[in-house]
C-alpha cells in the first residue's frame, strides 16, 4: 500500500486521506483535551481491513502527538482500539472498551 498522507480539515472537523482520487475520512469533535472520533467513512472502492487499520493508526498517531485523549464513538474505531493495546494510553481515565 502506498504511503497515506493525513490531512486534518479543521473547518469540517475531519481527518482525510486521498487514495486513487477518492477521499476517506474520520469525523471528529474536540473538547477539553479530548477528541471524539465519531464516524469512519471509507468509500467501497478502497474499503479493506488493511486500509482502515492504516488510516486509524495514522489518526491515532496524530492525536498522540497533540497530547489529546481519544473517545472512540465509532464502532470500527472502538474495535480497532480493543485489538491494538498499544493505543490504550490514549483513552481517558475511566473509559473501558
Amino acid at each position: 500500500m502506498s504511503k497515506l498522507v493525513l490531512e486534518n480539515n479543521d473547518f469540517l472537523r475531519q481527518f482525510e486521506v486521498m487514495v486513487n482520487k477518492t477521499m476517506a475520512r474520520i469525523e471528529y469533535a474536540e473538547q477539553e483535551r479530548k477528541i471524539f472520533l465519531t464516524k469512519l467513512i471509507v468509500p467501497e472502492n478502497i474499503s479493506t481491513a488493511e486500509f482502515k487499520d492504516e488510516f486509524i493508526k495514522l489518526v491515532l498517531d496524530n492525536v498522540a502527538e497533540r497530547n489529546l485523549k481519544v473517545v472512540p464513538t465509532s464502532p470500527e474505531i472502538a474495535g480497532f482500539l480493543r485489538k491494538n493495546k498499544r493505543y490504550k494510553e490514549l483513552l481517558p481515565v475511566g473509559i473501558k472498551l
